[in-house]
């Protein structure tokens, strides 16, 4: 067998006079032909190209729909715009959409509605995707008309290998006539829910979460009426009736769930974009509900509109599956979850029990009862102050060098300090809050065109009635890093409890020279970040907490922050719930503060004399939060009653504290595995290092889910503990510290009898 010389490559081309260039040749010829005839020719092995990687997405098109399938899910596109979703398993199809019709798009334009459009399905491009979602999956892209106007459409939906439950929809609106054409808003993503049979509740429920931030206080996860309406108006802030004065933003997520399926609208853009996802509700268990996308525009001849990338999920569980699918899409798209450093974690005591009558003496008291309880985190509260917008302190209680001395003593004693504070909102001499009539800060005097002003030209509000400096000037985000650096490199504090944090307003101020009023709405993110980022690279072992009183947060600095917080909750459900949409959003892993425990149970929570009595401490421990108290001591009188921590309270304190840092379950990992509404009694899982810790609560005495800690209800009955290895392990009630015997992996069962709550650890059995 002839052995090819390995020069042959650079020596094939013939050159005059060379005598060996033909024989060489000829060797050549010889041997390809020698190598055919013979097996186990040696030759140089030529690697196959690499398989292309294609999408499992199967889309299939005819005139009367586009389907789009995966292998959890299907999707269904009319020639109307309506999109309808089908959970796809072991168990079969299932979709709240099954007995539903199609609920096609609708424009409005000069205040008519033009209900549905006229798409072209036949005609529908697919390609591959090509957004940050991931390298496979399938856009489709179809082209249809508007009835009864010159308004042409251009429909995009993708579904993502990566995200097989989720399909994204967004339309472009173009005018293709000769004139001018108003376009008040678009439609879109319109549905009707209604729960499947339900042979286990004859009523066949339906629940909800809605992460729209419209009332201090409001449920965002409750069983759906049979009448109920509910606009959801998301971004930018939204008036109270009260002296809150603006609140707004949210989690631009409504979800619907029953016990076998669920499904969930919103959008996936990083900025919070200001639209509305209304839900209506006419009887029980069937909702209808849209994202509507506010244009108020004219559009002029070759014109277009285009609406933000709305989703559709489907999936089987509670509100945790749509709000941990949104977060992965949200971090894909560039906005990333904090990462959480071990102070995040750590029990915090906070001044607030002394509301506005707060001093450096009052604080410092503290710290023997503090350091007694194993608590090493102490927050100074509203009221320190002079004003909002300058932030020096109270010359009145905090003369001089009062704060610094103060974090010092803290500092000297092994604790760690955070400050309260509220960034963009300033004074401006109008309006008060709590008992303080605003003057004009500093700030303002000096830079009266930093101010948001609305369409009147007037001085714009958010939060408490303050003005507020716009987030979009440069001057503004720069003062911003200039308070936190104050505030943390020389008074010496080691994080923020940032409160009232909502929504910024639009800014209508000439000498800003914004593309578009929303400039300052969507800017907000970017003052949170200097804060936050600041803050980390001055001290990383920092805690930065972000309070929405009352309500869910907002999509704008839901990323710049390390420990999030219940928001004022109004008892132990809601404890409870906000953990769960936290962990959800912000990962398995992440710190939430469960606020003050007082707040666990509360009375007249909407009345000027508001009683915090809680002492619901497993309603944060059993969920994975981060514990936290507001008590006042030693004994200042009767104003501080309510909070003040006697002898008897003092003991359960003790207990519960200790409790917490021994365990530590705010470290461990969140295990969504019990649907909420549904698994009675409710129940949540844990999981730390090999071990199982579950917390089980019972179902509430009565009709007041706000006061529930007052009136625990009874249960009775077997419980299951899921997400077990298939293993044995060794269960114990580890606050009362009782033996329960051993289960079996993967779901053990207990036969139980408790009231209130309890707390599980399933240990591996030696």
């Amino acid at each position: 067998m002839l052995e090819l010389p390995v020069d042959l490559p650079g020596e094939l081309v013939s050159r005059p006079g060379d005598g060996h260039s033909l024989l060489r040749a000829a060797l050549l010829l010889f041997g390809l032909i020698t190598c055919l005839s013979f097996e186990g020719c040696q030759k140089e092995e030529t690697k196959p190209a690499p398989a292309v990687a294609k999408s499992a997405v199967v889309v299939k098109i005819s005139k009367e729909s586009i389907t789009a399938s995966t292998a959890s899910a299907q999707f269904r596109l009319s020639p109307s715009g309506a999109l309808t979703a089908t959970l796809v398993g072991a168990e079969g199809a299932t979709s709240l959409e099954g007995q539903s019709p199609d609920l096609p798009q609708v424009v409005s334009s000069g205040r008519k509605e033009h209900s549905g459009v006229l798409l072209n399905l036949v005609q529908a491009q697919v390609r591959d995707t090509s957004g940050k979602l991931g390298a496979l999956g399938k856009h489709i892209e179809i082209a249809g008309a508007i009835p009864e106007t010159t308004l042409t459409e251009t429909l995009d939906l993708e579904i993502y290998d990566d995200f097989p439950n989720l399909a994204l929809l967004s339309v472009s609106v173009r005018n293709n006539g000769q004139s001018d054409v108003p376009l008040d808003w678009v439609g879109l993503q319109r549905h009707q829910f209604a729960a499947p049979l339900d042979p286990k509740s004859p009523s066949h429920p339906l629940w909800t979460f809605e992460g729209a931030s419209v009332k201090w206080g409001k449920d965002e996860t409750f069983l759906v009426p049979a009448k109920f309406s509910e606009e959801n108006p998301f971004g930018a802030p939204v008036p109270t009736k009260d002296d809150l004065g603006y609140v707004g933003g949210g989690i631009p997520v409504v979800a619907f769930w029953s016990r076998t399926v669920g499904e969930a609208i919103g959008h996936v853009e990083t900025l919070p974009l200001t639209l509305s996802i209304p839900v209506h509700a006419r009887e029980a268990g069937k909702v209808e509900a849209e994202v509507r996308v506010p244009a108020e525009t004219v559009l002029r001849p070759g014109e277009v509109f285009s609406t933000p990338r709305t989703f559709l999920a489907v999936y089987q569980g509670d509100f945790y599956e749509p709000l941990s699918l949104w977060s992965k899409v949200l971090a894909k798209e560039g906005l990333e979850r904090p990462r959480n450093n071990n102070e995040n974690y750590a029990v915090s005591w906070c001044g607030w029990g002394y509301e506005f009558g707060v001093t450096p003496k009052k604080m410092l008291d503290t710290i023997p009862k503090l350091k007694e309880l194993g608590i090493h985190w102490a927050t100074l509260d509203d009221g320190w102050f002079n004003n909002y917008g300058d932030w020096q302190p109270n010359a009145s209680a905090f003369a001089g060098d009062a704060i610094r001395d103060m974090v010092k003593e803290f500092h000297n004693q092994g604790l760690k300090m955070q400050l309260w504070w509220l960034p963009l909102g300033v004074e401006d001499g109008h309006y008060g809050y709590g008992g303080r009539k605003y003057v004009v800060s500093d700030v303002v005097k000096q830079h009266p065109d930093w101010l948001i002003l609305n369409k009147n030209g007037k001085p714009a509000r958010m939060a408490r009635n303050l003005a507020t400096l716009c987030p979009a000037v440069p001057a503004v985000r720069e003062y911003y890093k200039g308070l936190t650096e104050r505030f943390i490199r020389e008074w010496g504090f080691d994080g923020h409890k940032l409160d009232n944090i909502w929504s910024t307003p639009l800014c209508y101020n000439p000498k800003h020279h914004h593309k578009s009023p929303y400039d300052s709405v969507y800017a907000m993110a970017d003052v949170y970040k200097i804060i936050f980022e600041t803050t980390r690279a001055l001290k990383p072992d920092s805690v930065t907490q972000s309070c929405p009183c009352g309500t869910p947060p907002n999509l704008a600095w839901l990323r710049y922050m390390d420990q999030a917080v219940t928001a004022d909750p109004v008892g132990s459900v809601q404890v409870r719930r906000r953990v769960k949409m936290y962990k959800a959003l912000l990962g398995p892993e992440a710190a939430v503060y469960g606020d003050h425990v007082e707040l666990t149970r509360v009375t007249n929570a909407s009345g000027d004399n508001e009683q915090d009595l809680g002492e619901d401490f497993a309603s944060t421990l059993g969920t994975g939060g981060v514990l936290g108290t507001k008590f006042t001591w030693p004994d200042y009188g009767a104003k501080f009653k309510t909070v003040y921590l006697n002898q008897d309270k003092e003991a359960h304190w003790k207990e519960w504290i200790s409790l917490y840092n021994e365990k530590m379950l705010s470290r461990g990992t969140f295990m969504n595995l019990y649907v909420y509404g549904f698994d009675i009694p409710e129940a949540y899982a844990i999981e730390k290092d090999r071990h199982f810790y579950y917390g089980f609560y019972s179902p509430e005495n009565g009709k007041d889910q706000k006061d529930d800690s007052r009136n625990p209800g009874a249960w009775k009955g077997e419980v299951e503990l899921r997400g077990l290895p298939a293993e044995t392990f060794r269960v114990t009630d580890y606050v009362h510290h009782k033996d329960l015997g051993t289960v079996t992996g993967p779901v053990g069962r207990l036969n139980v009898d408790f009231t209130g709550s309890l707390l599980l650890e399933a240990a591996p059995a030696p």
